[in-house]
């Protein structure tokens, strides 16, 4: 069992990791400002800014990070993400940090998408600040053991999806299907996620998980 803080864990991404991981019997504590509509029966909640929830991490065996660059946080998460990446390496734990597709390529070495101008407006800002995040942790800017994980280009709250129980992994490069679709719903994306909690195998690097 692993002690397993979620920062964001009210969120899409971040309560379908503290589910899946609290069904596998895993310790989880989230941190959220906001309190959970609906509460995950044996998850501890902290009600806190992540900047100021360093207690959440001691003893957490893994940190994941699922915080969003909307609204009061857009143009805020570089610095929280590299906090918590360090508290984490103080503590002990991994640092697991959830970013967006953006982040991958369309092809081996190709600039990220997120370097390109193919991105919609409203969602380009967003995209350049998490994969200016990865950019930070390549850069060695934490000496964390962390991970960056980037969900399928079709991933959030519009498009759930269902709990098929599979997933294909992928580096830097997209994933897509045989109809030219880059997607996993959130119980999947979870699922990979607890997997690589349970059994590691990536340090300090980008992984990709869609179907």
């Amino acid at each position: 069992m692993a002690k397993i803080t979620v920062f964001g864990g009210t969120g899409y991404a971040g309560a379908a990791i503290a589910h899946q991981a609290q069904s596998r019997g895993h310790e989880v504590t989230v941190v959220s400002r906001n309190k959970p509509a609906a509460p995950i029966e044996g998850v501890r909640y902290v009600s806190a800014p992540a900047d100021q929830a360093a207690d959440a991490i001691k003893g957490a065996d893994v940190v994941v990070a699922t915080l969003s660059p909307r609204g009061d946080s857009a143009g805020t998460l570089g610095p929280i993400y590299l906090q918590l990446a360090d508290q984490s390496a103080a503590a002990g734990a991994r640092f697991i940090a959830v970013g967006g597709f953006s982040s991958t390529r369309p092809a081996p070495d190709a600039p990220r998408f997120a370097e390109g101008d193919g991105i919609p407006e409203a969602y380009a800002a967003e995209a350049k600040e998490m994969n200016a995040i990865l950019e930070q942790l390549e850069a060695g800017a934490t000496t964390a053991d962390w991970l960056f994980v980037s969900p399928g280009g079709e991933f959030g709250a519009y498009a759930p999806g269902e709990a098929l129980g599979t997933y294909r992994v992928g580096k830097d490069v997209a994933l897509f299907d045989a109809a030219g679709k880059s997607a996993i719903s959130g119980a999947d994306f979870a699922l990979a996620i607890v997997d690589e909690i349970e059994k590691p195998s990536l340090s300090k690097t980008q992984v990709h998980y869609a179907y």
